[in-house]
């Protein structure tokens, strides 16, 4: 259990500052916001670190069966998401913040992190929302329904306004069924093959497939299940290629961790392998895949991110950069509050301790392997309509 202890208390090391700050109403006050451009981001980087620390954080808040140190930790912060949101949704709050954004496109940014944060409650729904009073609860309802008048871009921003809509379902308030049946369709047309979405009509080459489009994706589907036949009809394929989209990544990590620099937004870390932990935290990993070396990979990609040296100022937040302090990395909408992305790399601590992904004997993973000299069959593409 070394590595689940050294999964928590990275974890802990990196969400403290956020939760602990905003449950005090002393977020606003006490958090830098560090940008590499001289773009402002201080109405949107608070929104941004609270609703994808929660994101991330949020499976975990949910876990049993856990020993007494480690669910010391846990109902922590448990304690503090629940007094965050309160300080976040609550218009007398030091600690308020917009949901509804302004004109422009540097104000549409909170209907993203709305979505965050929808995501986090969505996925910690047994402890986290019932633990909230009546109050509370209407003042986050009324705080992501102002995300509403923001119009999202033609491209993965359409899961953010149906990541919305589908928290608002989940707790039995009215939902914007239109706004999910877009996202849904037009990402089916933009699907590529092999497991690959285009974020908007064109593939890019970057990790969005995993920050947003397949974790959303499998998470909407999922929730919305028996509301439209179409939606039905579409979960099972969105659920065949995340398990190929979890293969690749597997593969994208090299034997020490790295793994290729490639698009914007790298500045989120470990947080570019958000669907391969999804899928162990699902287990629903690709068939080729085990626990074990699903654990090591992702492991291995922690350590080469945050415990790179100058990952953390001096107060314990998170810096620009992807393996230490690196502004130059950080595009002009990347800020301190963005980075807190990276805790979705954590969500298989949502498995309970005695599950094979924490329990399962060490194990090599692909890249590993192969470059060790050992013989492996070769990968292939994905086509649910090939039987190999």
């Amino acid at each position: 259990m070394v590595v689940r202890r050294y999964w928590v208390e990275m974890l802990y090391q990196v969400v403290k500052p956020v939760f602990s700050a905003l449950a005090e109403g002393q977020l606003k006050a006490t958090m830098p916001v560090e940008t590499a451009h001289p773009r402002p981001r201080d109405h949107v980087s608070h929104l941004e670190a609270f609703g994808r620390a929660l994101a991330g954080v949020a499976p975990w808040l949910a876990t049993s069966g856990l020993d007494e140190e480690e669910a010391a930790l846990r109902d922590e912060v448990l304690g503090w998401a629940r007094q965050g949101l309160r300080m976040a949704c609550d218009p007398k709050s030091p600690d308020y913040m917009s949901f509804a954004g302004t004109s422009g496109d540097d104000n549409r940014q909170p209907l993203v992190d709305a979505a965050f944060l929808a995501h986090g409650i969505l996925r910690a729904m047994p402890v986290l929302w019932p633990g909230l009073d009546t109050e509370t609860q209407g003042l986050v309802i009324k705080a992501v329904k102002q995300c509403r008048v923001i119009v999202p871009n033609y491209n993965n921003w359409l899961l953010f306004a149906a990541m919305i809509e589908t928290f608002l379902y989940s707790i039995g308030s009215d939902s914007d069924y239109l706004r999910i049946d877009v996202a849904l369709r037009q990402h089916e047309a933009w699907y590529l093959g092999d497991g690959m979405y285009g974020d908007g009509p064109l593939f890019h080459w970057d990790y969005y497939n995993s920050y947003v489009i397949q974790p959303m994706l499998l998470d909407i589907v999922e929730t919305m299940a028996g509301i439209n036949p179409v939606w039905d009809k579409l979960s099972e394929d969105i659920r065949m290629r995340a398990r190929r989209y979890a293969a690749v990544q597997e593969r994208l990590i090299a034997p020490d961790g790295s793994f290729p620099v490639i698009g914007r937004s790298i500045c989120y870390r470990n947080g570019a392998f958000q669907l391969l932990a999804q899928m162990a935290l699902r287990d629903d990993l690709p068939p080729d895949l085990t626990h074990a070396q699903v654990r090591g990979a992702l492991t291995a990609v922690i350590r080469r991110t945050l415990g790179a040296p100058g990952t953390f100022d001096s107060a314990g937040w998170l810096t620009l950069g992807l393996a230490g302090h690196q502004p130059g990395l950080a595009e002009s909408y990347i800020s301190t509050g963005s980075l807190y992305l990276c805790t979705v790399g954590f969500l298989p601590l949502g498995l309970p301790p005695e599950h094979p992904f924490w329990t399962s004997a060490a194990a090599a993973w692909t890249s590993q392997r192969i470059w060790a000299g050992d013989d492996m069959k070769a990968d292939k593409a994905f086509d649910r309509n090939i039987v190999d």
